[in-house]
Protein backbone atom coordinates (compact mmCIF):
# COMPACT_ATOMS: atom_id res chain seq x y z
CA UNK A 1 0.00 0.00 0.00
CA UNK A 2 1.64 3.22 -1.15
CA UNK A 3 -0.56 5.86 0.47
CA UNK A 4 -0.57 6.44 4.21
CA UNK A 5 -3.66 5.06 5.92
CA UNK A 6 -4.85 4.78 9.49
CA UNK A 7 -3.59 1.74 11.38
CA UNK A 8 -7.15 0.43 11.85
CA UNK A 9 -7.63 0.54 8.08
CA UNK A 10 -4.30 -1.16 7.46
CA UNK A 11 -5.37 -4.05 9.68
CA UNK A 12 -8.24 -4.74 7.27
CA UNK A 13 -6.81 -3.61 3.95
CA UNK A 14 -3.14 -4.53 4.38
CA UNK A 15 -1.28 -7.63 3.25
CA UNK A 16 -1.99 -9.12 -0.15
CA UNK A 17 -5.56 -7.79 -0.24
CA UNK A 18 -7.28 -10.90 -1.48
CA UNK A 19 -6.91 -13.02 -4.59
CA UNK A 20 -6.19 -11.22 -7.86
CA UNK A 21 -7.34 -14.16 -9.98
CA UNK A 22 -10.86 -14.59 -8.57
CA UNK A 23 -11.49 -11.34 -6.72
CA UNK A 24 -11.93 -13.17 -3.39
CA UNK A 25 -11.45 -10.64 -0.58
CA UNK A 26 -9.52 -13.22 1.46
CA UNK A 27 -6.33 -14.87 0.26
CA UNK A 28 -7.14 -18.57 -0.37
CA UNK A 29 -5.56 -21.26 1.79
CA UNK A 30 -2.93 -22.63 -0.61
CA UNK A 31 -2.35 -26.18 0.58
CA UNK A 32 0.00 -27.10 -2.23
CA UNK A 33 3.44 -28.22 -1.07
CA UNK A 34 5.00 -27.45 -4.45
CA UNK A 35 4.34 -25.20 -7.44
CA UNK A 36 4.58 -25.95 -11.16
CA UNK A 37 7.43 -24.12 -12.89
CA UNK A 38 6.49 -22.54 -16.25
CA UNK A 39 9.93 -23.46 -17.56
CA UNK A 40 13.32 -24.53 -16.28
CA UNK A 41 14.93 -21.90 -14.10
CA UNK A 42 11.83 -19.72 -13.77
CA UNK A 43 8.97 -19.72 -11.24
CA UNK A 44 5.66 -17.91 -11.09
CA UNK A 45 5.43 -15.06 -8.57
CA UNK A 46 8.34 -16.42 -6.53
CA UNK A 47 6.79 -19.74 -5.49
CA UNK A 48 8.52 -23.08 -5.95
CA UNK A 49 8.34 -25.05 -2.69
CA UNK A 50 6.09 -24.20 0.24
CA UNK A 51 8.80 -24.29 2.92
CA UNK A 52 10.52 -21.45 1.07
CA UNK A 53 7.40 -19.46 0.22
CA UNK A 54 3.64 -19.98 0.20
CA UNK A 55 1.00 -17.43 -0.89
CA UNK A 56 -1.03 -17.80 2.32
CA UNK A 57 2.05 -17.31 4.49
CA UNK A 58 3.26 -14.45 2.32
CA UNK A 59 -0.01 -12.63 3.02
CA UNK A 60 0.56 -12.89 6.78
CA UNK A 61 4.21 -11.87 6.43
CA UNK A 62 3.39 -8.86 4.26
CA UNK A 63 0.72 -7.70 6.67
CA UNK A 64 2.81 -7.94 9.84
CA UNK A 65 5.70 -6.11 8.14
CA UNK A 66 3.36 -3.26 7.27
CA UNK A 67 1.96 -3.12 10.80
CA UNK A 68 5.40 -3.03 12.45
CA UNK A 69 6.76 -0.62 9.82
CA UNK A 70 9.54 -2.98 8.77
CA UNK A 71 10.95 -3.95 5.39
CA UNK A 72 10.06 -7.64 5.63
CA UNK A 73 8.14 -10.02 7.86
CA UNK A 74 8.53 -13.73 8.52
CA UNK A 75 5.95 -16.15 9.90
CA UNK A 76 6.95 -19.21 11.91
CA UNK A 77 5.30 -22.29 13.39
CA UNK A 78 5.52 -20.83 16.92
CA UNK A 79 6.88 -17.87 18.83
CA UNK A 80 9.81 -20.00 19.97
CA UNK A 81 10.52 -20.97 16.36
CA UNK A 82 10.80 -17.26 15.59
CA UNK A 83 13.17 -16.73 18.54
CA UNK A 84 15.23 -19.79 17.55
CA UNK A 85 15.62 -18.54 13.99
CA UNK A 86 16.67 -15.05 15.09
CA UNK A 87 19.17 -16.43 17.63
CA UNK A 88 20.65 -18.48 14.80
CA UNK A 89 22.08 -15.21 13.48
CA UNK A 90 24.78 -15.51 16.14
CA UNK A 91 27.90 -17.65 16.33
CA UNK A 92 29.95 -19.59 18.84
CA UNK A 93 31.56 -17.22 21.34
CA UNK A 94 28.98 -14.49 20.87
CA UNK A 95 27.14 -13.16 23.90
CA UNK A 96 23.49 -12.08 24.17
CA UNK A 97 22.23 -9.69 26.82
CA UNK A 98 18.89 -10.46 28.44
CA UNK A 99 16.84 -8.21 30.73
CA UNK A 100 16.21 -9.27 34.32
CA UNK A 101 12.82 -10.65 33.39
CA UNK A 102 12.06 -12.40 30.13
CA UNK A 103 9.70 -15.18 29.05
CA UNK A 104 10.89 -18.48 30.54
CA UNK A 105 10.99 -20.18 27.13
CA UNK A 106 13.49 -17.62 25.83
CA UNK A 107 15.67 -18.08 28.92
CA UNK A 108 15.45 -21.89 28.58
CA UNK A 109 16.39 -21.77 24.90
CA UNK A 110 19.54 -19.80 25.60
CA UNK A 111 20.43 -21.51 28.87
CA UNK A 112 19.82 -25.12 27.86
CA UNK A 113 20.08 -25.26 24.05
CA UNK A 114 22.16 -22.50 22.47
CA UNK A 115 24.70 -22.56 25.28
CA UNK A 116 25.69 -26.04 24.06
CA UNK A 117 26.75 -24.39 20.79
CA UNK A 118 28.84 -21.73 22.53
CA UNK A 119 26.31 -18.88 22.51
CA UNK A 120 26.45 -17.23 25.92
CA UNK A 121 24.11 -14.90 27.77
CA UNK A 122 24.30 -12.31 30.52
CA UNK A 123 21.34 -11.01 32.50
CA UNK A 124 21.42 -7.24 33.00
CA UNK A 125 19.28 -4.57 34.65
CA UNK A 126 18.82 -2.30 31.63
CA UNK A 127 17.44 0.55 33.74
CA UNK A 128 20.90 0.83 35.33
CA UNK A 129 22.79 2.59 32.53
CA UNK A 130 26.21 2.03 34.04
CA UNK A 131 25.51 -1.70 34.47
CA UNK A 132 24.28 -1.90 30.88
CA UNK A 133 27.34 -0.15 29.48
CA UNK A 134 29.63 -2.34 31.56
CA UNK A 135 27.87 -5.46 30.27
CA UNK A 136 28.38 -4.42 26.63
CA UNK A 137 31.71 -6.15 26.30
CA UNK A 138 33.37 -6.79 22.96
CA UNK A 139 31.82 -10.27 22.63
CA UNK A 140 28.23 -8.99 22.93
CA UNK A 141 26.48 -9.27 19.57
CA UNK A 142 22.83 -9.09 20.53
CA UNK A 143 20.59 -7.43 23.11
CA UNK A 144 17.11 -8.77 23.83
CA UNK A 145 14.32 -6.52 25.06
CA UNK A 146 10.92 -7.61 26.35
CA UNK A 147 8.70 -4.73 27.42
CA UNK A 148 6.53 -4.82 29.41
CA UNK A 149 8.34 -7.89 30.68
CA UNK A 150 6.64 -11.21 31.35
CA UNK A 151 5.35 -11.55 34.06
CA UNK A 152 6.20 -8.61 36.35
CA UNK A 153 5.57 -6.05 33.60
CA UNK A 154 8.79 -4.08 34.06
CA UNK A 155 9.08 -1.42 31.36
CA UNK A 156 12.30 -0.94 29.38
CA UNK A 157 13.15 2.29 27.59
CA UNK A 158 13.48 0.90 24.06
CA UNK A 159 14.88 4.07 22.47
CA UNK A 160 17.56 4.66 25.10
CA UNK A 161 18.58 1.01 25.39
CA UNK A 162 18.81 0.63 21.61
CA UNK A 163 20.89 3.78 21.30
CA UNK A 164 23.40 2.55 23.89
CA UNK A 165 23.55 -0.89 22.24
CA UNK A 166 24.09 0.57 18.78
CA UNK A 167 27.11 2.51 20.04
CA UNK A 168 28.73 -0.93 20.24
CA UNK A 169 27.15 -2.18 16.97
CA UNK A 170 25.00 -4.63 18.94
CA UNK A 171 21.84 -5.97 17.29
CA UNK A 172 18.67 -5.07 19.23
CA UNK A 173 15.84 -7.62 19.31
CA UNK A 174 12.51 -6.66 20.88
CA UNK A 175 9.70 -9.01 21.89
CA UNK A 176 6.49 -7.04 21.30
CA UNK A 177 4.03 -9.82 22.15
CA UNK A 178 2.31 -8.06 25.05
CA UNK A 179 1.85 -4.76 23.22
CA UNK A 180 1.30 -5.61 19.53
CA UNK A 181 2.02 -2.96 16.89
CA UNK A 182 -1.33 -1.38 17.73
CA UNK A 183 0.16 -0.09 20.98
CA UNK A 184 3.94 -0.08 20.44
CA UNK A 185 6.33 -0.26 17.48
CA UNK A 186 9.87 -1.09 18.60
CA UNK A 187 11.39 -0.72 15.12
CA UNK A 188 10.48 2.97 15.07
CA UNK A 189 12.09 3.31 18.52
CA UNK A 190 15.41 1.84 17.45
CA UNK A 191 15.12 -1.96 17.55
CA UNK A 192 16.51 -3.93 14.61
CA UNK A 193 14.20 -6.96 14.88
CA UNK A 194 10.78 -7.27 16.46
CA UNK A 195 9.35 -10.63 17.54
CA UNK A 196 5.91 -11.85 18.52
CA UNK A 197 4.35 -14.98 19.80
CA UNK A 198 1.53 -14.42 17.33
CA UNK A 199 -0.40 -17.12 19.18
CA UNK A 200 -1.30 -14.37 21.64
CA UNK A 201 -2.85 -10.99 20.83
CA UNK A 202 -2.16 -10.99 17.08
CA UNK A 203 -4.20 -14.13 16.39
CA UNK A 204 -6.27 -13.40 19.46
CA UNK A 205 -8.62 -16.39 19.65
CA UNK A 206 -6.54 -19.18 21.23
CA UNK A 207 -6.89 -21.29 18.10
CA UNK A 208 -3.46 -21.14 16.44
CA UNK A 209 0.21 -21.45 17.39
CA UNK A 210 2.33 -18.96 15.45
CA UNK A 211 5.32 -16.66 15.64
CA UNK A 212 6.48 -13.69 13.59
CA UNK A 213 9.60 -11.62 13.13
CA UNK A 214 9.93 -8.27 11.35
CA UNK A 215 13.17 -6.52 10.41
CA UNK A 216 13.86 -2.96 9.31
CA UNK A 217 17.01 -3.61 7.27
CA UNK A 218 16.99 -5.28 3.85
CA UNK A 219 20.38 -6.96 4.29
CA UNK A 220 19.27 -8.43 7.62
CA UNK A 221 16.01 -9.54 6.03
CA UNK A 222 17.95 -11.55 3.46
CA UNK A 223 19.82 -13.41 6.21
CA UNK A 224 16.65 -14.10 8.21
CA UNK A 225 14.99 -15.35 5.01
CA UNK A 226 17.86 -17.77 4.46
CA UNK A 227 17.60 -19.02 8.06
CA UNK A 228 13.83 -19.39 7.86
CA UNK A 229 14.18 -21.58 4.79
CA UNK A 230 17.16 -23.51 6.16
CA UNK A 231 15.59 -24.24 9.56
CA UNK A 232 12.15 -24.80 8.12
CA UNK A 233 9.90 -23.97 11.09
CA UNK A 234 7.43 -22.10 8.91
CA UNK A 235 3.79 -21.25 9.54
CA UNK A 236 1.42 -23.63 7.67
CA UNK A 237 -1.07 -22.18 5.15
CA UNK A 238 -4.24 -22.63 7.20
CA UNK A 239 -2.57 -21.23 10.32
CA UNK A 240 -1.44 -18.26 8.21
CA UNK A 241 -5.07 -17.70 7.23
CA UNK A 242 -6.17 -17.87 10.88
CA UNK A 243 -3.47 -15.38 11.87
CA UNK A 244 -4.54 -12.85 9.25
CA UNK A 245 -8.18 -13.32 10.18
CA UNK A 246 -7.34 -12.66 13.82
CA UNK A 247 -5.28 -9.57 13.02
CA UNK A 248 -8.22 -7.94 11.26
CA UNK A 249 -9.96 -7.43 14.62
CA UNK A 250 -6.82 -6.46 16.55
CA UNK A 251 -7.79 -2.82 17.09
CA UNK A 252 -11.28 -3.50 18.43
CA UNK A 253 -10.03 -6.35 20.61
CA UNK A 254 -7.13 -4.37 22.05
CA UNK A 255 -9.38 -1.42 22.85
CA UNK A 256 -11.61 -3.78 24.85
CA UNK A 257 -8.61 -5.46 26.52
CA UNK A 258 -7.34 -2.03 27.56
CA UNK A 259 -10.69 -0.87 28.90
CA UNK A 260 -11.23 -4.08 30.86
CA UNK A 261 -7.67 -4.17 32.21
CA UNK A 262 -8.06 -0.66 33.54
CA UNK A 263 -11.19 -1.68 35.44
CA UNK A 264 -9.69 -4.93 36.71
CA UNK A 265 -6.43 -3.29 37.83
CA UNK A 266 -8.32 -0.67 39.82
CA UNK A 267 -10.46 -3.41 41.35
CA UNK A 268 -7.43 -5.48 42.39
CA UNK A 269 -5.56 -2.51 43.86
CA UNK A 270 -8.46 -1.87 46.23
CA UNK A 271 -9.22 -5.50 47.11
CA UNK A 272 -8.71 -6.60 50.70
CA UNK A 273 -7.07 -9.88 49.59
CA UNK A 274 -4.47 -8.35 47.25
CA UNK A 275 -1.05 -7.32 48.50
CA UNK A 276 0.41 -5.80 45.32
CA UNK A 277 -0.55 -5.22 41.68
CA UNK A 278 1.82 -4.87 38.71
CA UNK A 279 0.27 -2.97 35.80
CA UNK A 280 1.98 -0.09 33.92
CA UNK A 281 -1.39 1.56 33.37
CA UNK A 282 -1.59 2.45 37.07
CA UNK A 283 -0.11 5.83 37.99
CA UNK A 284 1.44 4.15 41.03
CA UNK A 285 3.37 1.70 38.84
CA UNK A 286 7.10 2.54 38.45
CA UNK A 287 6.86 2.05 34.69
CA UNK A 288 3.80 4.26 34.20
CA UNK A 289 5.49 7.39 32.78
CA UNK A 290 7.81 5.47 30.43
CA UNK A 291 5.00 3.22 29.23
CA UNK A 292 2.89 6.28 28.44
CA UNK A 293 5.82 7.80 26.54
CA UNK A 294 6.65 4.86 24.26
CA UNK A 295 3.32 3.07 23.88
CA UNK A 296 -0.31 3.93 23.22
CA UNK A 297 -1.58 1.93 26.17
CA UNK A 298 -0.62 -0.41 28.98
CA UNK A 299 -1.99 -3.63 27.50
CA UNK A 300 -4.20 -6.33 28.93
CA UNK A 301 -1.76 -8.13 31.24
CA UNK A 302 -1.84 -7.71 35.02
CA UNK A 303 0.13 -9.51 37.72
CA UNK A 304 -0.67 -9.51 41.41
CA UNK A 305 0.19 -11.13 44.71
CA UNK A 306 -2.18 -12.15 47.51
CA UNK A 307 -1.83 -11.05 51.11
CA UNK A 308 -0.80 -13.42 53.85
CA UNK A 309 -3.73 -15.60 54.85
CA UNK A 310 -4.86 -16.14 51.26
CA UNK A 311 -3.96 -19.23 49.22
CA UNK A 312 -3.40 -18.84 45.48
CA UNK A 313 -4.24 -22.52 44.89
CA UNK A 314 -7.66 -22.02 46.48
CA UNK A 315 -8.05 -18.89 44.36
CA UNK A 316 -7.34 -20.82 41.14
CA UNK A 317 -9.75 -23.60 42.08
CA UNK A 318 -12.61 -21.21 42.85
CA UNK A 319 -12.57 -19.38 39.50
CA UNK A 320 -15.65 -19.88 37.31
CA UNK A 321 -15.28 -17.54 34.32
CA UNK A 322 -11.54 -16.90 34.31
CA UNK A 323 -9.61 -20.04 33.36
CA UNK A 324 -6.35 -21.34 34.78
CA UNK A 325 -4.36 -22.03 31.62
CA UNK A 326 -1.12 -21.41 29.78
CA UNK A 327 -0.98 -18.62 27.20
CA UNK A 328 -2.47 -15.14 27.06
CA UNK A 329 -3.91 -12.56 24.71
CA UNK A 330 -7.03 -14.45 23.69
CA UNK A 331 -10.58 -13.15 23.90
CA UNK A 332 -11.10 -15.13 27.11
CA UNK A 333 -9.65 -14.18 30.49
CA UNK A 334 -6.87 -16.49 31.70
CA UNK A 335 -4.72 -16.74 34.81
CA UNK A 336 -1.47 -18.61 35.21
CA UNK A 337 1.07 -19.43 37.91
CA UNK A 338 4.35 -18.11 36.45
CA UNK A 339 6.64 -19.91 38.92
CA UNK A 340 5.51 -23.33 37.67
CA UNK A 341 4.18 -22.49 34.22
CA UNK A 342 5.70 -19.70 32.09
CA UNK A 343 8.90 -19.39 34.19
CA UNK A 344 9.34 -22.94 35.41
CA UNK A 345 12.64 -23.09 33.49
CA UNK A 346 14.16 -20.46 35.79
CA UNK A 347 15.98 -21.78 38.86
CA UNK A 348 14.13 -20.81 42.05
CA UNK A 349 16.80 -18.45 43.34
CA UNK A 350 16.68 -16.50 40.08
CA UNK A 351 12.86 -16.50 40.04
CA UNK A 352 12.81 -15.09 43.54
CA UNK A 353 15.41 -12.46 42.65
CA UNK A 354 13.35 -11.11 39.76
CA UNK A 355 10.05 -11.23 41.62
CA UNK A 356 8.57 -14.40 40.13
CA UNK A 357 7.75 -15.80 43.56
CA UNK A 358 5.49 -18.76 44.26
CA UNK A 359 2.61 -16.45 45.20
CA UNK A 360 2.70 -14.39 41.97
CA UNK A 361 -0.40 -14.63 39.76
CA UNK A 362 -0.52 -13.44 36.15
CA UNK A 363 -3.84 -12.42 34.62
CA UNK A 364 -4.61 -12.00 30.93
CA UNK A 365 -7.73 -9.84 30.90
CA UNK A 366 -10.16 -10.93 28.20
CA UNK A 367 -12.93 -9.07 26.43
CA UNK A 368 -15.86 -10.41 28.46
CA UNK A 369 -17.98 -7.89 30.37
CA UNK A 370 -15.67 -6.22 32.90
CA UNK A 371 -18.21 -6.59 35.69
CA UNK A 372 -18.31 -10.37 35.16
CA UNK A 373 -14.52 -10.61 35.29
CA UNK A 374 -14.28 -8.61 38.51
CA UNK A 375 -17.19 -10.51 40.09
CA UNK A 376 -15.47 -13.82 39.36
CA UNK A 377 -12.17 -12.56 40.72
CA UNK A 378 -13.93 -11.23 43.81
CA UNK A 379 -15.63 -14.50 44.71
CA UNK A 380 -12.42 -16.47 44.03
CA UNK A 381 -10.35 -14.09 46.17
CA UNK A 382 -12.88 -14.45 48.97
CA UNK A 383 -12.73 -18.23 48.67
CA UNK A 384 -8.92 -18.08 48.85
CA UNK A 385 -8.95 -16.93 52.47
CA UNK A 386 -7.50 -19.51 54.86
CA UNK A 387 -6.96 -17.45 58.00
Amino acid sequence: MSEKRAFETLLIQGGSRGDEFTGAVNVPVYLSSTFRLPEFGRNKAGFEYARTANPSRKDAETLIAQLEEGVKGFAFSSGMAAVTTVLSLFSKGDRILLPKTVYGGTYRLLNQVFNRFGLRMTIVEYADESALREALTDDVRGLFIETPANPVLAVTDIEKTARIAHEKNVLVIADNTFMTPYLQRPLTLGADIVLHSATKYLAGHSDVIAGVAVVKDAALAEIIGFLQNALGAVLPPFDSYLLVRGIKTLAVRMDRHLANASVVAAFLVNHRAVDRVWYPGLESDPGYALQKKQAKGAGGMISFRLKAGYDYKRFFKALRIVSLAESLGGVESLVCHPATMTHGAYPKNLRDAIGVTDDLIRLSVGIEAAEDITADLDQALTAARVA
